[in-house]
């Protein structure tokens, strides 16, 4: 090609020459004759190049050539000759062997053998010069050195950097004349390719296997890349040749990126190998079309070639592989076209495997597979485990319910499988909080990804409804460990569903309660709750309430859900007391809190003050008026709305004081004085407000929970006998264990056993049904701050094998009984007086592989369905109630014609089913629209709405998903609950289970029988007593501060007639449950009222007669289990009768029972014989040992012990 001279006798830019290169090319006929080498490269005056213009490709491709087959050769040859050496020498070694054979051996002087030709060898051979320098070599190259890697990564760079130089000379012509002294980017390939060099020659070093290693691709690649520009530099002039094999590189980005570890999974790799394996051998291609097509065919003396840009040809391979070949570029050069007929070949299988391949794996990359990114000043947790649209949206509701203060707190949810529709349309509604990642807990990439490092917490959701809890649970704890493992310090709250594998936590090292971890047990609490149930029926539901978020629902009309609703919005919350409360007692502070704040205070941290205790801080229910407030005190509230407890805080008797207002009470400016209450209080009153005991210095810092001082007669009794009635902690009744044979009662001898007053526990199960828990249902029933006569006998009826496997849980509760049978037989029901008891529970049979949801709960359905038809009107069951029935606080138990309602409560609860106190356990929240026929619940209606759940007599393990949140934002929520229902479990407690899996006994000593003095749930009755006068119109808000001044009682709700509001006379004996009713609310003679009892009957600083009832309508301790203090002597005479009556009717049935099996509940070491010959009791002695029963545990009142101070 020819270059154009400009009017200056001087020549155009590259362009113009290539232009002209292309103008020539297109007209072959013009009147420049060419001869077959003659002037076709561009040069000028400055660059030294040949005058004769003569293509030198030749030379180019030459140095490539002899360099490959050069090195070949010499490889090939020095193999040959390596081979004849080793050859020669294994002769020479034969010939050595075989004179060894005749050559004698000579004994030498120092006693060593010789044989006659043996030469002196050298020492053992050392490692040679070569081998050093070849390992040396192999070290430099290795990617398993920092130095490897950097040079790995350093070739690969530099090599996209020569082939980023070859895009830009492409559009050059293929050969021209070049300064290497001028050309920049010359001296910068000139430099890539000296480094090159020297990086070939550590490859070649270290290669054990010269001859593989010249054949190898990045070989291939040095030996035509490199030369030619060595002979660039010294021909001065440039060809681009070959230049393109450098896109052969690419091949190894791959493993470049496993080298930097940003390629971790087998997917990524696999996606990056295809992408670069397609994309280098694209470029590749189209480099060699680039070139043949802009130079020509040899043979036809480069007149055939055409102008054809690099990208051109890229798009050219592109429509070839892909077979959709447009036409308007295609190949003119017989070169071209035999190398695009293989290319097709080869391409289109490429094209055909690799393409598909790479958009499945780009289409199987995890759409939610990211990192979550923290932001700064705001929190994040980590929620993980059951993750379902139900569980999430559960979770969601509660934890960010607007009743919260601000909650700036973002949720990492992360689980394995990727949410369905439903659930990512629930992530999209509130994703400004929320952000979902796909993998699991159990990988530590997918830990680190969602930052557990840097989380506030990690909770862990459970299937409530799976088949095999015991598994889940496995699975549970599995995630504990791995997260624990790989983050210890992290706070993990963790839901579990069976009680007896909490104990596996503990073996984690890194698990510790008092950092935060949890471990909410879903079966512990359900019992739990169902428990206090059978003590004040309907409880269950207002806690349930109380520790969930619910919005205010208003209701105008005069409806029982308008008054259920209101207490709904009440919900837990804590709050640090004011310095203004400093000094006061709690009922002071809890009656200031409720009259003048609004607010109900029932517990505080309370920080001990002896050093010996294990435990600091620790919370106290209703402590009585012995515990002062301190500085720092945490109170726990039930209000509203978290602003509203603010009020606590703020609280400032000079500012405040005269305030009616509970909503101006704000944050004012002035300084708290710590002491200013204290020193208010004169010593009388300090004295009264402190002396619950008899002390010599009568201290108001004595605390009931310490050693007690002067123990009742009961107390005294039990230590001097030196018996063990409790276990080792002291919290709950305890007696030797038993066989199972030994409680086990046939229906005959149910029906002829006198049972009354005790709790019915309908169980659904079999041999293969998972274990329900029955010991944290019974162990509520046996805590010891009830007195022995106190406790309600408990009869289960169900499967005799499958109470065989919870029975080692249960050998050591006294009162306990087994009738096998099934809870659908009414024979059976009828055999234990069902009629007579004070609650009937239902248990789910756990058979959660039922494919329909709704028949989940049919057995239990079915039972409750079956209690509320039976009639009971035979004359034994109104006897035995007469003789044993519900009597309300304030009642003579002999005259129940006192109250008109109480006697038709209890008629009603003797002749009808529908009346017996039941709660029933639901798997599926929807099924509670069966146990009601006369409700008029919608299927689609939320459980806490329905009437069942509103009065107490339904209730499912969902309400308990509002736990883990209330746990996260505060964790003394849980060990505030779990005081409440569980009678008192303890971490210590928990530890001595899972050694043991059982109770141990302990003998009574001043520590353990201190854990007793503890309060306790029950019903306060408004039909007759000290509180008769408020029960007919008097205010909610005047009973409580009366309760809580009188007698230390602590009023939290009431459960009430449904039909109440009427103001007319009712058949309906269903109630329901009202929290925290306000101070003006109007009570009625037929209400209940809950309340925190104090475990001390003489607390209080008047003599008065109370009683408390355990249920709703018509059932109470049947012993007269609940005497505040001594009796009057017109109400012993009235007891002594109902006693004579009822142990004539006793005996009559021994005697009927003749040498038969005698049973006996009232003393524990006669609670179980079998087949003994007992001699009745006389009716006088029976009185003695009741009266005695019902006086030996009294503690002298609390105004004797001041006026002795």
């Amino acid at each position: 090609m020819l270059a154009v001279a400009d009017g200056n006798g001087s020549y155009g830019s590259s362009s113009s020459r290539m232009s002209n290169n292309i103008n020539f090319n297109k007209n072959p006929d013009s009147s420049v004759s060419i001869s077959k080498m003659d002037v076709i490269i561009p040069f000028t005056p400055d660059v030294p190049c040949d005058n004769n213009g003569q293509r030198m490709w030749w030379a180019f491709l030459a140095s490539s050539m002899v360099t490959f087959f050069g090195g070949l050769f010499i490889i090939l040859l020095w193999r040959t000759l390596k081979y004849l050496w080793t050859v020669c020498c294994h002769c020479n070694i034969k010939n050595k062997e075989a004179q060894k054979v005749n050559n004698p051996i000579t004994i030498q002087a120092d006693g060593t053998t010789k044989t006659g030709n043996e030469k002196e060898e050298a020492p053992a051979s050392e490692v040679g010069w070569m081998t050093s320098v070849k390992d040396w070599a192999g070290v430099m190259i290795s990617a398993q050195t920092l130095t490897g890697r950097v040079l790995v990564v350093l070739v690969f760079a530099l090599s996209i950097g020569a082939l980023g130089i070859y895009f830009i000379d492409s559009s050059d012509p293929i050969e021209s004349c070049q300064n290497f002294y001028k050309d920049f980017t010359l001296q910068i390939d000139m430099a890539f390719n000296v480094f090159f060099l020297l990086y070939f020659g550590l490859r070649f070093i270290a290669a054990n296997d010269k001859l593989w290693f010249w054949l190898e691709v990045n070989s291939v690649v040095d030996f035509f890349t490199v030369p030619p520009v060595f002979v660039s530099v010294y021909l001065n002039r440039s060809w681009l040749g070959l230049r393109f094999l450098r896109a052969l590189r690419l091949i190894q980005f791959s493993e470049i990126l496993q080298f930097l570890n940003i390629l971790k999974t087998s997917n990524s790799i696999k996606l990056v190998n295809l992408c670069s394996i397609f994309i280098s051998t694209w470029l590749t291609a189209a480099g060699f079309i680039h070139l043949v097509e802009n130079s020509g065919d040899p043979w036809e003396n480069f007149q055939n070639s055409q102008p054809l840009s690099y990208w051109e040809c890229v798009y050219l391979l592109m429509v070839t592989m892909s077979t959709v070949g447009y036409g308007d570029v295609y190949a003119r050069t017989t070169l071209g076209r035999l190398f695009m007929v293989f290319f097709i070949l080869g391409g289109l299988a490429m094209f055909a495997s690799y393409v598909p391949e790479i958009i499945e794996l780009i289409g199987n990359r995890k759409k939610y597979g990211g990192s979550y990114s923290a932001v700064n000043g705001r929190k994040h947790i980590v929620v993980c485990g059951h993750i379902t649209l139900e569980s999430v949206s559960n979770f969601l509701k509660d934890f960010l319910h607007k009743d919260r203060d601000d909650v700036n707190v973002e949720i990492v949810f992360l689980h394995n499988i990727s949410p369905n529709l439903e659930l990512e349309a629930l992530f999209k509604r509130h994703f400004t909080q929320v952000e979902f990642y796909q993998g699991s807990v159990l990988n530590p990439h997918d830990l680190a990804r969602v930052k557990i490092e840097s989380a506030d917490a990690c909770l862990i959701l459970a299937n409530k409804y799976c088949a095999d809890p015991d598994a889940e649970d496995a699975s549970n704890i599995m995630r504990v460990i791995s997260i624990k493992n790989y983050h210890p310090k992290i706070r993990i709250i963790t839901q579990m569903l069976q009680y007896h594998n909490k104990a596996h936590l503990l073996n984690i090292p890194s698990w510790n309660w008092k950092e935060g971890d949890d471990a909410i047990c879903l079966a512990e609490l359900k019992a739990g709750f169902i428990a206090q149930s059978c003590l004040a029926q309907g409880l269950s539901t207002m806690l349930a309430n109380l520790f969930s978020m619910r919005s205010y629902i208003k209701i105008e009309e005069d409806t029982w859900q308008k008054y259920y609703l209101e207490g709904v919005a009440n919900e837990m919350y804590t709050e640090y007391l004011s310095s203004a409360f400093v000094g006061l007692s709690f009922p002071t502070v809890c009656e200031l809190c409720y009259v003048k704040l609004k607010l109900l205070l029932i517990a505080i941290e309370y920080k001990s003050e002896q050093r010996e205790s294990r435990s600091r801080k620790r919370i106290l229910i209703n402590p009585g008026n012995h515990v002062k407030m301190q500085e720092g005190t945490l109170g726990f509230f039930i209000a509203s709305d978290a602003k509203e407890v603010k009020r606590a805080f703020f609280y400032c008797k000079a500012c405040h004081d005269d305030i009616t207002d509970p909503k101006r009470i704000k944050k004012c400016g002035c300084k708290r004085i710590e002491d200013e209450h204290p020193s208010t209080l004169s010593p009388k009153k300090k004295q009264r407000n402190g002396g619950m005991r008899n002390s010599p210095n009568c201290s108001p810092k004595m605390m009931r929970h310490d050693p007690l001082l002067i123990p009742g007669n009961e107390q005294i009794e039990s230590m001097d006998a030196n018996v063990k009635r409790y276990d080792s902690t002291g919290m709950f009744h305890w007696c030797p264990s038993k066989e199972i044979e030994k409680v086990i009662l046939t229906r005959s001898e149910a029906s002829m056993t006198v049972l009354s007053g005790h709790v019915v526990v309908c169980i659904f199960g079999d041999v293969t049904s998972a274990l329900v828990g029955l010991r944290n249902l019974v162990m509520p029933l046996r805590a010891s701050n009830f007195h022995y006569h106190e406790l309600k006998p408990i009869v289960f009826v169900g499967s005799l094998d499958y109470l065989r496997r919870e029975w080692e849980t249960l050998h050591n509760f006294p009162k306990v009984f087994i009738l096998p049978g099934t809870p659908l037989s009414r024979a059976d029901l009828r055999a234990v007086n069902i009629n007579l008891c004070d609650m009937c529970v239902i248990l789910s049979a756990n058979q959660n592989n039922i494919d329909d949801a709704s028949l989940q709960d049919k057995e239990c359905i079915l039972a409750s369905l079956n209690i509320k038809s039976m009639q009971f009107d035979d004359s034994i069951g109104v006897l035995q109630a007469n003789s044993q029935g519900f009597t309300p606080p304030g009642m003579d138990r002999s005259s129940p014609d006192n109250s008109p309602v109480h006697g038709l409560v209890r008629q009603a609860s003797v002749t009808t089913g529908s009346n017996i106190p039941i709660i029933t356990e639901l798997v599926n929240d929807s099924n509670v629209q069966f146990l009601d026929q006369d409700d008029d619940d919608d299927p689609d209606t939320e459980l806490y709405l329905t009437q069942p759940f509103a009065c107490g007599t339904a209730f499912a393990v969902s309400v308990l998903d509002s736990l883990m949140s209330a746990t996260y934002f505060n964790d003394n929520i849980l060990t505030l609950i779990r005081t409440l229902v569980t009678g008192g479990a303890t971490p210590e407690l928990e530890a001595l289970l899972a050694e043991e899996n059982a109770l141990r006994g302990g003998y009574s000593t001043p520590q353990t029988l201190a854990n007793r003095d503890r309060c306790r749930v029950a019903q306060l009755a408004l039909y007759d007593g000290p509180f008769a006068d408020l029960g007919d119109g008097g205010c909610y808000g005047d009973l409580f501060c009366k309760a809580l001044k009188t007698y230390n009682m602590l009023c939290f709700g009431i459960y009430r007639l449904r039909d109440a509001h009427l103001g007319a006379p009712s058949q309906c004996t269903k109630r329901y449950v009202i929290t925290n009713p306000p101070y003006e609310f109007e009570m009625v003679p037929t209400d209940l009222i809950f309340c925190l009892m104090q475990f001390d009957h003489n607390a209080g600083q008047s003599r008065a007669s109370l009683s408390h009832s355990s249920h709703s309508s018509h059932s109470s301790s049947k012993k007269s289990s609940s005497v505040h203090s001594i009796p009057a002597t017109n109400r012993q005479n009235r007891s002594s009768k109902a006693r004579e009556a009822r142990d004539k009717q006793n005996a009559t049935r021994m005697n009927r029972m003749g040498p038969e099996k005698r049973w006996f509940t009232d003393e524990a070491e006669n609670a179980y014989p079998r087949n003994i010959q007992i001699k009745p009791m006389s009716t006088h002695m029976a009185n003695q040992v009741n009266q005695y029963k019902s006086t030996s545990s009294l503690i002298p009142p609390i105004r004797e012990v001041e006026d002795e101070c």
